[in-house]
């Protein structure tokens, strides 16, 4: 804590109610949004747009949905990289399939049917938890992966097995250049925060805290299991297949599933353990493994197309 909190009363319920009630919390993050939508795109190259910032702020989405079942919830889930693959695959589905749909609509539409597997791997969370959660769920990864490269359709019967997206717009705007994926990502990374913010702080989020710190003390005080925990994991499959949609569409631009691998799930998951319960955690995490592993990827694949090692 580098400033005071005493001194700042409130004097209404409204302002008891805020999202951030230390006007230091208030400022600071204002000031951090304002530096990435205003000065970052003034100080950034165009690889850097490309290669850290852009895979950083799809990343940090997808930790937020996680964050929001492991964090929030207690849920361990080692299936997130099958939700993204899930909300990727219906949102190409729905941009090849329905002619003039708008990108925005199509993401949703991913968000939603990774929400609806979210939902039927979540289901035996009612009965176990821990080690055996998490394996259930890792049931999901793989059934995703031999899903998705298998059944032809969801590739659009594509030879290869890839999936490709171009000439993205949203709102009248093209999303194309570095510069522009980067503002769209930040946007909606923006508004996905602050819904999940507001969620976390109503009754379903202390739901949720209930069932994290004692599910069996929850049930006594009222509180249903069932509808905490399959929220829990409705609501994170969501922001995650939204995630990977963006991942697909912005990121990628061409893909096939073993870019949504079991790895992509570990990796998910150690950006919120450490910091479960805090939203600016696993951006904090994000940055370092962008500092290391993307550049390190990035300038391997640079050294070989140019002729290097």
């Amino acid at each position: 804590m580098f400033y005071r909190e005493n001194g700042q009363f409130k004097t209404s319920y409204k302002a008891d109610q805020q999202i951030f009630p230390i006007a230091q919390d208030r400022w600071g993050v204002l000031l951090i949004v304002a530096f990435a939508f205003f000065a970052v795109p003034l100080l950034a190259d165009e690889y850097m747009m490309r290669a850290i910032l852009i895979p950083f702020l799809i990343l940090s989405l997808a930790a937020l949905g996680v964050n929001i079942l492991v964090g929030y919830c207690g849920q361990i889930s080692l299936g997130s990289g099958a939700f993204m693959a899930v909300g990727a695959y219906a949102a190409f589905n729905c941009w090849v399939r329905l002619e003039g749909i708008p990108l925005i609509a199509a993401l949703l539409v991913g968000g939603f049917f990774a929400t609806l597997v979210g939902i039927f791997f979540g289901i035996p969370s009612l009965r176990v938890k821990g080690l055996y959660l998490s394996v259930a769920t890792l049931a999901a990864q793989f059934f995703c992966d031999w899903a998705f490269l298998r059944i032809k359709w969801f590739t659009n019967d594509s030879a290869s097995g890839t999936a490709s997206v171009a000439n993205l717009t949203a709102f009248g705007f093209d999303v194309v250049t570095p510069l522009q994926k980067y503002i769209f990502c930040l946007s909606v990374l923006v508004v996905f925060g602050v819904l999940a913010k507001n969620l976390v702080r109503g009754a379903i989020g202390r739901e949720w805290m209930a069932i994290r710190d004692m599910d069996v003390a929850a049930a006594v005080i009222g509180i249903r299991p069932m509808y905490a925990k399959l929220s829990a994991f409705a609501v994170s499959s969501f922001i995650v297949g939204v995630a990977g949609a963006l991942w697909a569409f912005i990121y990628l631009g061409s893909w096939e599933p073993a870019a949504f691998s079991v790895d992509r799930s570990f990796q998910l998951l150690f950006m919120v353990i450490g910091w479960y319960g805090l939203h600016h955690g696993q951006l904090f995490w994000r940055c370092i493994h962008c500092d290391s592993a993307d550049c390190h990827q990035h300038r391997s694949t640079c050294d070989r197309l140019m002729g290097g090692r």
